[in-house]
């Protein structure tokens, strides 16, 4: 059991270490859904008190106002025998022997943290304490309540315990105070109003007016709990001025309740000896119970984590190397998609066959050869070919402009169907950039990219497609050479059909497909490394956001391993 405890321990370090300190954010926080004890208490409830007589050494600031500004993780460890020592997190490698050391280095390291001002601090300070006069415990000591901000803090300094669902409330109340007012009962009756994860801490009782006594309470019957109240009896003001020992403090305290008339029934569940065997017990109790829930909730963030951050892709490399190749990797990649758009693979490329199939037929249909041969023209491009010389069998230089007058009208639909391929092409590689999620990260590689347009600009677009076809061969003749220079065209029309669409997929298709990563990697080879470093350029928001999520994967990773020894 002792074993579960300090896998929380090691948890609540590993999370510190790796930023998670329970404050709102847009990562997941494991923090919050481990098992703790949160001590809380308003100003001189005695709270510090009641830590330094769980842990037996005198460690804790003191002062007027809010004294501490910071969540203390205190994780206190029994050990056979030995001297008595502490260590903190964040000074891994120094052991303190000396208790008030400890308690300037807390109020050091607190003001480090927040400065001098009355500001309050989210970040915790983890304090072990190895002692054979302990018991095996983790509590969270939270900064001192107020309803009233003082300078420098903000509106409300009460934690949000109740974004901590697995957190035991620690409930400290001075027994000279009215309970009503007390304001670690009013924090829990908010977070926790059946009491169910509530323990109550009554201190000052040896201070309460005469003819009065703290029986009530302690019984259950003034304020019920679902666990027993617990009363303490700290060390008085001269105690602490005269250095009284703690371990006789805590003997002095056994022999207030054994010999009180009011509490001697209730001798054997009072005083901070009994506190911090209760909490240790109901600590173990509580971890192993939600360690189930625990893998669970583990292993669903690693999978949010690990998914997010395959979305937002890797770090840029450092060197000038790793750079190039990092940009010709996402080069590689956003071809093959640009590859498979005009091989059918992906949606896109079967456009470019709807300019074959439906477009160029469909213009070609619309061209009227009947007006370019009606009658009167014929006569008039015969007359004038031949001039003055009669022909002697046909008029050629008459047919052939004829046959050239009609066939240039080809151009129209032949050049629109280049002109449509083109800007299919075009298309797919915007439709290819958006499609390459590695470009998303780097948004002057994908401008880049988009130039890329340009060198389709460049490719041959598959010549003209009317040109070298007309080298073939007075009233009575017109109407025959008319429909002899009509079926001719018509046949052309037709041998064009099939032409064109070859001679565009073999001059434009294949050359994108053949070219345009060569193209591309001809490009880069010009830029220097300053160049390259620019078009990886990534948002700022982008590598912070990755930088956290890496480290909290690391944190959710490191509490599996943990979680899973131990399960």
């Amino acid at each position: 059991m002792e074993n579960l405890i300090t896998l929380v321990n090691k948890l609540q370090r590993a999370c510190t270490a790796l930023g998670d300190h329970g404050e709102e954010s847009t990562l997941p926080t494991l923090w919050d859904s481990l098992p703790s004890i949160a001590v809380v208490g308003g100003q001189s409830s005695g709270k510090s008190s009641v830590l330094e007589s769980i842990v037996g050494k005198d460690f804790l600031p003191r002062g007027s106002g809010i004294v501490t500004r910071r969540p203390l993780v205190l994780q206190l460890h029994k050990i056979d025998e030995g001297r008595e020592y502490a260590e903190f997190m964040h000074q891994p490698r120094k052991r303190f022997t000396d208790f008030a050391a400890v308690r300037k280095e807390i109020a050091d390291e607190t003001d480090r943290e927040t400065g001098r001002s009355k500001q309050i601090s989210s970040v915790p300070i983890h304090l072990s304490i190895y002692s054979p006069n302990v018991v095996n415990l983790t509590l969270i000591d939270l900064p001192g309540l107020t309803k009233v901000a003082v300078d420098g803090q903000s509106e409300s300094i009460v934690m949000d315990i109740e974004n901590m669902p697995n957190c035991i409330i620690l409930a400290v109340s001075p027994a000279n105070q009215d309970l009503a007012t007390s304001d670690a009962i009013k924090i829990s009756r908010e977070v926790d109003p059946k009491g169910e994860r509530t323990f109550g801490v009554l201190t000052k009782i040896d201070l309460m007016d005469k003819g009065t006594d703290a029986v009530d309470i302690l019984e259950g019957k003034s304020y019920r709990l679902q666990f027993p109240w617990v009363g303490v009896v700290n060390r008085s003001q001269a105690d602490i001025n005269k250095s009284v020992d703690m371990i006789a403090a805590r003997r002095r305290e056994r022999e207030y309740f054994a010999n009180s008339p009011d509490y001697k029934h209730l001798a054997h569940r009072m005083g901070s000896e009994h506190l911090g065997k209760m909490m240790s017990k109901h600590l173990e109790t509580v971890i192993k119970a939600r360690i189930p829930g625990l893998q669970s909730l583990v292993s669903k963030s690693i999978a949010e984590l690990e998914s997010e951050l395959s979305r937002l892709g890797k770090p840029v490399a450092a060197d000038a190397g790793g750079k190039l190749y990092m940009i010709m990797e996402i080069c590689r990649i956003f071809d093959g998609i640009y590859k498979e758009h005009l091989d059918g693979i992906r949606p896109g490329g079967d456009k470019i066959y709807n300019v074959f199939d439906n477009q160029l037929p469909a213009a070609l249909k619309r061209l009227q050869f009947d007006k370019q041969l009606s009658m009167e023209n014929v006569r008039k491009l015969i007359t004038e070919a031949d001039g003055y010389q009669p022909h002697l069998i046909a008029p050629e230089q008459g047919y052939r402009r004829l046959i050239e007058s009609s066939l240039v009208t080809i151009r129209g639909p032949a050049e629109a169907a280049v002109d449509a391929v083109h800007s299919i092409l075009k298309e797919l590689v915007h439709k290819a950039i958006s499609e390459t999620s590695e470009l998303k990260q780097y948004p002057t590689l994908r401008v880049e990219l988009n130039s890329s347009e340009n060198y389709l600009k460049d490719i041959e677009k598959g010549g003209n497609p009317t040109h070298s076809i007309f080298d073939r061969y007075n009233e009575s003749y017109l109407r025959r050479i008319g429909t002899t220079v009509l079926s001719y065209v018509t046949m052309v029309c037709g041998s064009l059909r099939n032409s064109i669409p070859k001679s565009v997929v073999y001059c434009q298709v294949r050359e994108a497909k053949r070219c345009l990563l060569d193209y591309f990697f001809a490009e880069l080879g010009k830029k220097e490394a300053k160049q390259l470093a620019a078009l990886l350029n990534e948002d700022p928001a982008v590598m912070e956001r990755r930088t956290s999520l890496a480290k909290r994967l690391e944190l959710y990773r490191s509490a599996q391993a943990e979680i899973d020894a131990v399960a």
